[in-house]
């Protein structure tokens, strides 16, 4: 699962060549979708899964979560050829946001999310390191690593590197956004009002959110706010972080934050770098959690005397690494990094400089106390 045009469809038929044998079936292609609605016994008579084969098939299914019994026929289908083939389902929209009853697929399935590209994907494109951190790090080229933080981690406007190609995109994929997903597969008919509420999210990127605020400069009342957001969220227009709480004295309970899945959308400057962090911290946690590694979060720490820390990664319930987010190297390490961090105890605190040269040094070597390091070389460890 992950957002439009992230390349989820490129990487399955990428697999499915791979693979071999085995079909491939888009919900929005007409034909294909003729297939699915006649059921799973029409597939397999047109596919014979009960056939000998050197390997067994791998049926991809695109967009499937439009199909309003979705649910029932992935059952139907997995339980009536057990063992006989593979399934692979990618979706746009989260799967598990439109319940609209039928038997759950607990159990016969495993979650992975797809997320833009990254530092340390791009500098390994050709492996996956499968455990928590990288212990050696790489450098990436400068003119990647500008190009990944002007123009976001979407293939298409980070491979081009056009300023107006990646407008259009940009233009194409909100227009997208609202006029097929969210007119098509949900019931919300203020729109305009949904827009620009996505847009003034867009202008608050790392700001504690006032949901009254919102509400009234969009003219919609709180709960609706807090609907739309999560709708936003299922499409993954942004995500959100909550304050951690636990054991921190006088800490904020409610107050999220919300970031861009595509951070390219970030007016330039200190809110862009943000959500460029944030979106990478993302995308490690749902690795190490999609792999099984463990249970991992991704909060803030501020409390009521306004000391704050930008990011605070939580493993198995316990505080393991804090992360202070700097554009310059000549700031001094945050005393708000040095008070968290004896109050949590968490083993790792950074304060990620982005103008610092990358140094070709394990950030993970040195535990205890708060360091200043390479942005370039912190996130060339995670995913």
């Amino acid at each position: 699962m992950g957002p439009r045009q992230v390349g989820k469809t490129t990487s399955s038929l990428t697999i499915k060549k791979e693979w071999g044998d085995g079909q491939y079936f888009n919900w929005d292609k007409i034909s294909d979708r003729n297939k699915i609605l006649k059921g799973c016994d029409a597939i397999a008579e047109e596919f014979p899964i009960d056939q000998l084969r050197e390997k067994i098939p791998l049926f991809i299914f695109n967009e499937i979560h439009k199909y309003s019994d979705w649910k029932n026929f992935l059952k139907g289908f997995y339980d009536s050829y057990p063992d006989l083939m593979k399934i692979l389902v990618t979706g746009s929209a989260r799967l598990d946001v439109f319940k609209r009853g039928g038997d759950s697929l607990m159990g016969r399935y495993f979650h992975y999310h797809f997320h833009p590209l990254s530092v340390s994907e791009i500098i390994n494109a050709n492996s996956i390191n499968e455990t928590e951190l990288r212990t050696t790090p790489q450098p990436i080229h400068e003119d990647e690593f500008q190009a990944l933080l002007k123009y976001g981690g979407f293939p298409d406007p980070f491979l081009k590197r056009d300023d107006r190609f990646s407008r259009r995109w940009k233009s194409l994929r909100f227009q997208q956004l609202f006029e097929e997903d969210v007119r098509d597969m949900t019931r919300v008919q203020e729109i305009s009002q949904m827009e620009l509420l996505a847009e003034l999210l867009r202008h608050h990127i790392g700001s504690l959110t006032s949901y009254e605020s919102l509400a009234s400069q969009v003219k919609a009342s709180g709960p609706t706010i807090r609907r739309w957001i999560e709708i936003l969220k299922s499409f993954y227009y942004c995500f959100e972080i909550r304050p951690y709480s636990h054991n921190i004295a006088r800490s904020l309970l409610k107050e999220p934050k919300y970031y861009l899945w595509d951070w390219a959308l970030c007016e330039e400057g200190g809110g862009r770098l943000e959500n460029f962090v944030a979106s990478h911290f993302l995308k490690a946690i749902d690795f190490w959690n999609d792999l099984g590694l463990g249970d991992y979060q991704l909060h803030f720490l501020r409390d009521k005397q306004q000391r704050e820390v930008d990011f605070a990664i939580i493993k198995n319930g316990i505080p393991w690494m804090l992360l202070e987010v700097k554009s310059s190297i000549n700031k001094g390490i945050s005393p708000s990094l040095h008070y968290f961090q004896q109050e949590t105890n968490a083993p790792y605190a950074f304060q990620l400089a982005l103008d610092m040269p990358y140094v070709n040094t394990n950030c993970f070597e040195t535990k205890g106390r708060p360091m200043r390091v390479p942005l370039r070389t912190f996130l060339s460890q995670l995913v």
